[in-house]
């Protein structure tokens, strides 16, 4: 068994789910599985984010009238570092128990590894580069984000090279393919 929130990270990048919640979900559903302790931001009628402290879910809308269409979620794992017991919200401890500051992306990967779900390293944004590294895994559209060097004001104080910013679901492999354009 693999202890504490290991699982978590390794159910979220096989599956491309936060306790079976996937980002196509509605707002209802989100919060009927994590809870109803959320801040929630609008950018006008068409988009809307729910911060559940180490998840965050965002959904957009053609017009008011419309209903949400779930877009995407992000595990904002940096926010670990802080040490705010408060992040991490009930329903995921009480499936995965403590939640350790930091994640270290070489653990992760190995975990990965020996089940046969591989991580696929992508172009960075170059925006992002050399700072951040990006992996992919391409069955279930997870994508993670790992501090590449230190860079002041460009990665946070509290993190290592090696640890893992945030991971997204999903990413497209167009925008995959996108990327590696890019690079040429």
């Amino acid at each position: 068994m693999t202890p504490y929130s290991l699982a978590f990270y390794v159910d979220v990048v096989t599956t491309g789910t936060l306790l079976g919640v996937g980002p196509a979900d509605s707002p209802d559903h989100v919060t009927k599985v994590l809870g109803s302790d959320f801040g929630e931001n609008t950018f006008d009628d068409r988009s809307m984010c729910r911060d559940y402290g180490l998840a965050e879910f965002y959904w957009d809308r053609a017009s008011a009238d419309h209903p949400w269409s779930g877009h995407h979620f992000t595990l904002q794992v940096h926010r670990l570092a802080y040490r705010d017991r408060t992040l991490v919200n009930d329903a995921l401890r009480a499936r995965y128990g403590r939640f350790t500051p930091r994640l270290r992306f070489e653990k992760l990967q190995r975990l990965l590894e020996r089940r046969g779900v591989p991580l696929l390293e992508i172009p960075e944004i170059p925006a992002n580069a050399p700072y951040f590294r990006t992996f992919w895994q391409p069955d279930s559209h997870v994508a993670v984000s790992v501090i590449g060097t230190y860079g002041e004001y460009s990665t946070p104080d509290n993190l290592r090279v090696g640890d893992v910013y945030s991971v997204q679901a999903p990413m497209a492999a167009e925008e995959v393919e996108w990327r590696r354009a890019r690079v040429g």
